[in-house]
């Protein structure tokens, strides 16, 4: 049986149902013909934004399901965990001081760019820095494939979010769908991590 509870991969399963349907139907709301492609899933939740319930629920259920899965994920480091948990607060964040059509957003920007940021890196630090040895002495199967597993996920990520920033600040004409992908990446890889720690078995004991 798995370290993991179960309890974390409804959680982390919920991550993306939260954020993918939060903004589906929140687009669906609009009477303004919103863009997908061209806004960003902020403006949905923005301070006078047709039905803006919808994805200010959307953001808070997601920021909810990652601080859950930060919880139940033990066979991750803590290190990994406790980025996991600050995307989660950065998102609850976002919650808290939404975008302003008119005016000062300065705390929302850096909220999303903590959550962003948290993340992208966190799977890189969740993997142990050595496996721990069974009974017999082994170590546990695929533990450097877990390993590179974890970084790659950060560096696509990464990549993800770099494309964001620079179409965030270049105003460019895809902003919209570039913060899509990331966040959508960045919401279905804890579902990914705790799939993979339940498949991975602990130690039986004697007998």
């Amino acid at each position: 049986m798995s370290a993991v509870p179960r309890w974390a991969l409804l959680s982390a399963g919920g991550a993306p149902v939260f954020l993918v349907g939060g903004w589906t139907l929140a687009q669906a709301a609009q009477s303004d013909g919103f863009d997908p492609v061209r806004q960003t899933i902020s403006a949905l939740a923005a301070t006078g934004a047709d039905h803006r319930w919808i994805m200010t629920l959307g953001l808070a259920g997601l920021g909810l399901c990652h601080l859950a899965t930060a919880l139940g994920l033990v066979s991750a480091a803590p290190a990994g965990r406790a980025l996991l948990a600050l995307g989660g607060l950065a998102t609850l964040t976002l919650v808290a001081f939404p975008q302003h059509p008119t005016g000062d957003s300065t705390t929302h920007a850096v909220a999303a760019g903590v959550a962003f940021g948290a993340l992208a890196v966190w799977p890189a630090l969740a993997v142990p820095s050595r496996a721990r040895p069974s009974l017999d002495g082994e170590h546990r199967p695929a533990a450097a494939f877990v390993r590179r597993l974890a970084l790659a996920a950060t560096v696509v990520l990464l990549a993800l979010v770099g494309w964001f920033a620079v179409e965030f600040f270049t105003d460019g004409a895809w902003i919209g769908l570039t913060e899509r992908l990331a966040a959508a990446a960045e919401a279905g890889v804890p579902l990914a991590a705790v799939l993979l720690s339940r498949r991975r078995p602990k130690p039986s004991g004697p007998g």
